[in-house]
C-alpha cells in the first residue's frame, strides 16, 4: 500500500475528528459567515507528484478555500431556492459516504441499499399524502427529475402511435403543452430530443399570474384534434409559487388522451401545511411528478425524486433499461433501479433524507414549512407598507418577488441588488416579471427567524436611505 495511504488510514480518527469540528465550527456561526464574497482568481497549481497527505491537504483547503465558502445553507440565503442540511441529514450523509454503497437493484444477495431508497420513497408518499401508486426514485436533482418523467411521457407518446421511441428514436411530433414551465424543464425537452422550442403556450389566468387558464388550455387541446399530448403544469411556479389548478386539469383528463407531469420541485411541500395543502388539490391524479429534496426536505445537494405512476412501470424500463447487459438479467423481469433510472451508478442518495424523514416526522416537516411561510409574510407585509419597496405579486407560499417603487427606479434594482448582496448579510436573485425587473426571495431553510427578516429589511432601508442623500 502507498505510504500515505497507509499513514492516513492509521490517524483516520485524528484526521475525521478534524473535520468533525471543523464542521461544527461552520455550522454553529453560519449565521455570522457571508452570504456572498468576491472571489479573487489564484494561481493553477499543478498536481503533486508525490502527494502530500490529507492532514496537509486539508490545510491547503483551509488556507485556499474556506475563507471563500459562503453561508449557502444559512438562513438569509434566499437566492435558487436553497434549502440547509439539518442536523439528521448531515449523518445520512456522512453514512452514505462512508458506506460507500451503489445503490442499483434488489436480488437479495449483494448491496441492499436499494431497499433503503424504496422506504425512503413510501415515507415521502407519506409525507406528500400521495398514494403509493407512485413508484418513485432518487436523482440528482429537479432537472434529472423532470428528464426522467418526461422520458417515459415520451415513450408513452410512442406507443399511442404503436412505437418505441427509446429503441427507433421519435418519430412522430411530440407534443408538448405548458403555461410557465422551469428552465430546468425547457432542458430536459432539448436532452431529450422533444426540443425546446417545441412547445405550445398556454395563456395564464389574468390578473398578474402565472397560473395555466384552464379556458385556453382547453383551447389548445382542441386544436390538437385528439393528437396524444405531454402537459407540464406548476406545482409553485419558480417566481410566485403559483399553481395549476389540478381539479380542473383532472377533470381535462377524464375526457382527453394526454400525459400530465407536475413539476412540484419546492411547491409540493405546501402538503405539510394544513392551510396550504389545499394548493395541490387532486395532484395525485397526475402521471408524474417532480420533487427537489435539496430544497424544502433540507438535505444536502444533489438529492431530488420523480414519482411516476406505477401503471407506467413497463414504459419506464422501456425507457431506461440495460438491454445490452446480459449478465444484469432480463430488465423486464425483475425490478432493478439499473433499468429504471438514468444513472447506472449511484450513491445512496436516499439516506440524508431517511434519517431526516425518520427524525423529524410530520410533525418536524409542518413546523419547517409553516415557519418558511410565515417568514415569507413576514417581510411581504413589511415590503408592502413601505413606501420605497413593491411587491409584485402576492405572497402565495414562500416566495416573495418585489422591485423598487417608482417607474424611475426601475434602471436602479440591479444596483440596489448588487448593494445589499455585497453586504454579505444577505443573498437574493434578480428577476422579471409582470414586465418589471424584480427581486426574488425564497425560504426555504430550516434556521431563519423573525430577527433575519429584521436584520436583513434593515439592510434594505440602508441601502436606500445611503443612495438617496
Amino acid at each position: 500500500m502507498n505510504k500515505l495511504i497507509q499513514s492516513d488510514l492509521n490517524d483516520l480518527d485524528i484526521i475525521l475528528d478534524k473535520v468533525k469540528n471543523q464542521g461544527i465550527d461552520y455550522l454553529s456561526s453560519i449565521d455570522k459567515r457571508p452570504t456572498s464574497i468576491k472571489f479573487i482568481n489564484q494561481e493553477k497549481r499543478k498536481l503533486n507528484n508525490a502527494g502530500i497527505g490529507t492532514d496537509a491537504a486539508l490545510k491547503l483547503f483551509n488556507e485556499r478555500f474556506e475563507p471563500i465558502i459562503v453561508s449557502s445553507s444559512g438562513p438569509r440565503f434566499w437566492g435558487y431556492v436553497t434549502g440547509g442540511s439539518t442536523p439528521a441529514s448531515i449523518v445520512g450523509d456522512w453514512l452514505a459516504t462512508i458506506y460507500d454503497q451503489n445503490t442499483q437493484g434488489i436480488t437479495g444477495q449483494g448491496d441492499i441499499s436499494a431497499n433503503i431508497e424504496l422506504e425512503t420513497i413510501n415515507l415521502l408518499l407519506d409525507l406528500f399524502e400521495l398514494p403509493k401508486t407512485f413508484l418513485g426514485g432518487f436523482v440528482t436533482g429537479a432537472t434529472m427529475s423532470s428528464f426522467t418523467c418526461l422520458a417515459v411521457a415520451r415513450q408513452w407518446i410512442g406507443k399511442t402511435y404503436n412505437k418505441d421511441f427509446a429503441k427507433n428514436g421519435i418519430t412522430e411530433k411530440v407534443n408538448i403543452l405548458t403555461a410557465t414551465p422551469h428552465s430546468s424543464v425547457i432542458k430536459s425537452l432539448s436532452l431529450l430530443g422533444i426540443g425546446s422550442n417545441n412547445i405550445i403556450k398556454v395563456k395564464t389566468i389574468e390578473g398578474n399570474r402565472e397560473a395555466i387558464s384552464i379556458p385556453n388550455l382547453e383551447t389548445k387541446i382542441k386544436e390538437l384534434n385528439g393528437q396524444p399530448f405531454i402537459l407540464v403544469t406548476s406545482g409553485g411556479t419558480v417566481n410566485t409559487v403559483d399553481f395549476d389548478n389540478f381539479t380542473a386539469i383532472n377533470k381535462l383528463k377524464q375526457k382527453h388522451n394526454f400525459w400530465w407531469h407536475i413539476d412540484a420541485a419546492f411547491g409540493g411541500f405546501a402538503s405539510c401545511s394544513n392551510s396550504h395543502k389545499h394548493l395541490l388539490k387532486d395532484w395525485e391524479h397526475s402521471d408524474s411528478i417532480t420533487i427537489d429534496c435539496h430544497k424544502w426536505l433540507n438535505v444536502p445537494y444533489e438529492s431530488a425524486v420523480f414519482f411516476i405512476k406505477e401503471e407506467h412501470k413497463v414504459l419506464q424500463t422501456e425507457s431506461f433499461q440495460n438491454s445490452n447487459a446480459p449478465y444484469l438479467g432480463n430488465p423486464l423481469d425483475n425490478f432493478n433501479y439499473l433499468n429504471f433510472l438514468p444513472e447506472n451508478s449511484r450513491r445512496l442518495k436516499a439516506l440524508p433524507a431517511w434519517f431526516s424523514l425518520t427524525a423529524y416526522g410530520k410533525e418536524g416537516y409542518k413546523s419547517i414549512v409553516e415557519n418558511c411561510i410565515l417568514m415569507a409574510n413576514l417581510l411581504g407585509e413589511k415590503i408592502r407598507k413601505s413606501a420605497d419597496f413593491e411587491l409584485l405579486a402576492p405572497v402565495i407560499l414562500n416566495n416573495i418577488c418585489f422591485t423598487l417603487c417608482g417607474e424611475e427606479s426601475q434602471d436602479k434594482v440591479q444596483s440596489f441588488l448588487s448593494k445589499l448582496n455585497d453586504t454579505g448579510k444577505v443573498f437574493m436573485t434578480p428577476t422579471f416579471y409582470n414586465n418589471k425587473k424584480g427581486i426574488r426571495a425564497s425560504f426555504v431553510n430550516w434556521r431563519t427567524t423573525e430577527k433575519d427578516i429584521d436584520l436583513v429589511f434593515n439592510e434594505m432601508n440602508g441601502i436606500i436611505q445611503s443612495t438617496s442623500e
